[in-house]
């Protein structure tokens, strides 16, 4: 096989690694493409590992293009920062590519060096001394940024058995429902006089910021069955809630206050960077 249909055939790796290091398909492409245009110029003959390398040079332009963005203090884009055809192709790639919504948010609120290391050695195998090359820096602390990032990790996942089980198992039903429209599972999930709140930049125009009682939050849920498809159970401020985020771009924040074991608050408001990640260790 020659070097080009090398290429070719580890793309969809390629494509799907920067994804996780990007979040979005559009630079995980460009960082792809960038990454060709680059191994163009080495020796077929003189590279021993050709998918090391070409795993390498993908994961560098990710790196830079992490840094950029930090570096101009960019905040990650909300999905109304996104346009409409690259909000779908990036729904569309979730889907496909069977990425997890919950960890490509919580993805982006680690450093971007922990991110690179998190995802090049947990997610796609790549030795520790390859990942520091691409880091500029030791295997042992390529090590330990992994660890770091792990630890950060499984701290904010509600699949941990000290997570408020019971808690994100209403939250899980309260979701499913809304999905599929069963007002009647709703209203029984929620204490009578539930309270859902909402910022008013959330809303479209003349939309009610505060809505009272099971039945009539729970037929609210039709005109936004787009963003709660979007919505991924996960501890918000350390407490179980949801992130909506389409196509991976956390946009809003859904706190429940549960009671009894029944739903008796809800609150929706815009996504801040931080909050659903405890502080990074050191």
């Amino acid at each position: 096989m020659g070097f080009v249909e090398k290429f070719e055939a580890a793309r969809p790796r390629l494509l799907s690694l920067a994804h996780r290091i990007v979040g979005s398909q559009h630079d995980a492409e460009d960082a792809v493409q960038t990454a060709w245009l680059r191994v163009q110029s080495a020796d077929p003959a003189a590279v021993v590992n050709p998918d090391g390398l070409f795993t390498t040079v993908t994961a560098r332009i990710c790196f830079d293009h992490l840094r950029g963005r930090e570096r101009r203090a960019e905040l990650p884009l909300l999905p109304s920062d996104i346009p409409g055809e690259q909000l779908a192709a990036d729904e569309e790639f979730l889907r496909r590519d069977e990425v997890s919504r919950a960890l490509l948010v919580l993805l982006g609120e680690l450093s971007p060096k922990q991110r690179v290391a998190f995802v090049l050695h947990d997610l796609f195998a790549v030795p520790f001394d390859q990942v520091a090359a691409v880091l500029d820096t030791t295997p042992a602390t390529a090590k330990k940024l992994a660890s770091r990032a792990r630890i950060r990790l499984r701290e904010a996942d509600p699949a941990e058995p000290d997570r408020s089980a019971e808690h994100f198992e209403i939250i899980d039903a309260f979701l499913a429902a809304a999905r599929g429209g069963d007002i009647a599972r709703l209203v029984s999930l929620m204490a009578p006089g539930v309270v859902r709140t909402a910022d008013p930049a959330l809303l479209p125009q003349g939309g009610r910021t505060t809505v009272r009682g099971a039945t009539e939050v729970a037929e609210e849920t039709r005109a936004f069955v787009d963003r709660i498809t979007a919505a991924v159970p996960l501890l918000v401020g350390g407490h179980p809630g949801a992130v909506i985020a389409p196509g991976g771009h956390p946009f809003a924040l859904i706190r429940f206050r549960i009671d009894r074991g029944l739903i008796a608050g809800i609150d929706i408001a815009p996504c801040v960077p931080g909050t659903l990640l405890p502080a990074a260790p050191g």
